[in-house]
């Protein structure tokens, strides 16, 4: 099972891209010690060096699901800040939600279709409503349908009918995918300070996984 788990530092202060690379390394620590794996599938690094605005992370293991819910909600980061001495700020904040990743594709083909023939009304003259020559088209899986009764002959509208049920399949299958990245970037915006679902703090070197180097760079 793998669930995917996006961190992101919102709008808020350096420090916050900072308190993001730290947790992030908590987070991989914790799954490692619970045998579950993690890679990092998209980052977008920060403006100094070894910190992130965000990060995609994909978790994987049967436990996946309960884990990441456990990192969900918004974490804080509780230290002072390594670049301004003169704040009193101890508390970064990330927001952590799980997000979808590969929307499915439908897959269409000619046996998943009923094919009707059927009388509508409208232009075209008696004859061809008592020719039966109108198609009406149900994908199955989709449960999608269209009539089609543009044509006299039967054959051409089903051919029609099969085209415009491919056309709204695929149409569909863009919707859900740019739905899906709409969704991932609106987590940037949903950080909230205050109230944290978890607070981590600097801890022993076993509490951390060494920073990895090599990740994949956002694609949106």
């Amino acid at each position: 099972m793998n669930t995917h788990l996006l961190l992101s530092a919102g709008r808020g202060p350096q420090e916050c891209a900072w308190a993001l690379a730290r947790l992030l390394r908590r987070l991989e620590a914790d799954a490692t010690r619970q045998n579950l794996g993690t890679d990092r599938v998209q980052t977008v690094p920060g403006e100094r060096p070894g910190t992130y605005r965000s990060v995609l992370v994909r978790i994987s293991g049967a436990a996946a699901g309960a884990f990441a819910a456990s990192w969900t909600g918004t974490l804080c980061w509780q230290a002072p800040s390594p670049y301004r001495a003169n704040t009193g700020r101890k508390n970064w904040y990330v927001i952590a939600q799980p997000c979808q990743v590969d929307t499915t594709r439908t897959t269409f083909a000619e046996a998943d279709v009923d094919i009707v023939a059927c009388r509508t009304g409208g232009p075209g003259g008696q004859h061809r409503n008592k020719a039966s020559t109108a198609v009406r088209a149900t994908h199955r899986p989709s449960g999608i349908v269209v009539v089609v009764d543009t044509e006299r002959h039967f054959s051409l509208n089903r051919r029609l009918a099969l085209q415009l049920l491919r056309q709204r399949i695929e149409h569909g299958d863009e919707a859900a995918r740019r739905a899906a990245t709409a969704a991932r970037r609106q987590i940037h915006d949903e950080l909230v300070r205050g109230n944290p679902t978890r607070v981590e703090r600097p801890g022993t070197a076993e509490q951390d996984l060494p920073e990895r180097a090599g990740v994949a760079p956002a694609r949106d």
